[in-house]
């Protein structure tokens, strides 16, 4: 008897489809990771975010920010999916809307928003991947800790907390907010 071990190919068609199933799905290594759900904390950080984000991107004529269901095919054939993104306009020159499958390449900044079911290994292996794949920055939200971590390499360079600013820096140059808006609590 004769054991395969080859992984299934998955094309670009295949995989979104998949997405209807009411997953959030990455493909690593050839195998389909089940993404879950986040919850609501994570949800509305991630919104937060887009939103100051799209709003200055959009101003400014900047690029493209996506959200979570955004996958970006990798080098090595893995497609992952941030849960913010943003894509320079240098890198969409000649595009008139967003291509309907998946960005080729990485996106310039990654933000990953840490879940309970985040592991440390996983959210690292992203990292590395996203720096192998040419992104140029990656913010790490931790909601409860309240912090950010900020990476120019796989090693994080800063530690912010909410009194300090989470700027764009060259990558989306001028943008800047509180990191303390991340994690305001409510007052309704």
């Amino acid at each position: 008897m004769t054991i395969s071990t080859e992984k299934k190919v998955w094309t670009d068609e295949e995989f979104m489809a998949l997405s209807k199933d009411g997953h959030r799905y990455e493909l690593v290594n050839g195998e389909l990771v089940d993404m879950g759900n986040s919850g609501m904390e994570h949800g509305y950080v991630a919104c937060i975010l887009v939103a100051l984000l799209t709003t200055f991107v959009q101003q400014n004529k900047l690029g493209a920010v996506c959200d979570s269901s955004t996958a970006f095919t990798l080098k090595n054939g893995n497609k992952r999916s941030p849960d913010v993104s943003f894509v320079s306009k240098e890198r969409l020159k000649g595009l008139k809307r967003p291509p309907r499958g998946f960005f080729q390449g990485s996106p310039d900044l990654a933000v990953e928003i840490l879940s309970p079911s985040n592991t440390v290994e996983e959210i690292h292996d992203k990292i590395v991947e996203y720096f192998e794949n040419d992104t140029r920055l990656v913010w790490v939200i931790h909601p409860d800790e309240k912090y950010v971590l900020v990476y120019h390499s796989p090693e994080p360079d800063r530690f912010l907390r909410p009194p300090d600013a989470l700027e764009g820096e060259a990558i989306v140059p001028g943008f800047s907010m509180s990191v303390a808006e991340l994690f305001e609590e409510w007052d309704f």
